[in-house]
């Protein structure tokens, strides 16, 4: 059986910020040819809430059927009135406080690590670890993939790609495509 891969998809900064200091992430690119690109190619990522504007609509996930998030992460959802972002994928949010009712989000109380290590041996697609950088940073032996989006901005401070202790770790570049935009996405495969 082949083990299911932890993928940290990501938007960030040149100087690697993936949200502001009040988890802010207004200062993106929304709009340019990188969209709808990055929509065909990872169309499971986009919200409930923009996939009809994507046409993606009964599109097949590619890549994930899992999406994983922290509690900052997960509540922007609640801002825009909605419990649940991606219903189309199983949903996790790591929080040891949060209580969600809505059957389609699992709150994950327990280790992350554990969790994440019992997730990569069940049936299925890639797992989606959409932010945050706190749980990245402890999630960061996990992490098979890196695919980093990023923008042409310099924001000065934020919240960090990945947060956490001082740990070195080897990702081996595996490709980069730029845009128009300004965007870059840049992959990279953990060495084991």
């Amino acid at each position: 059986m082949r083990q299911r891969k932890l993928v940290y998809y990501v938007a960030a900064t040149l100087d690697g910020y993936i949200a502001g200091p009040q988890g802010q992430y207004d200062s993106f690119l929304h709009e340019g040819d990188h969209m709808a690109a990055l929509a065909a190619e990872f169309p499971e990522t986009i919200p409930v809430h923009l996939r009809d504007h994507f046409g993606l609509v009964g599109v097949p996930h590619r890549r994930f059927d899992a999406v994983v998030m922290g509690r900052g992460t997960y509540e922007p959802t609640l801002s825009v009135g909605t419990t649940s972002s991606y219903p189309h994928l199983r949903q996790y949010v790591v929080s040891r406080s949060l209580t969600v009712d809505d059957p389609t989000v699992k709150v994950v109380a327990e280790d992350p690590i554990g969790f994440i290590r019992r997730l990569k041996q069940e049936d299925g697609a890639g797992i989606w670890l959409c932010g945050g950088g706190h749980l990245a940073g402890h999630l960061l032996a996990e992490i098979d993939t890196l695919i980093i989006k990023r923008h042409p901005i310099v924001a000065g401070a934020g919240i960090p790609l990945l947060a956490g202790n001082y740990q070195p770790t080897r990702f081996a570049p595996t490709s980069t495509r730029e845009f128009d935009s300004g965007v870059t996405l840049l992959t990279y495969t953990a060495q084991t």
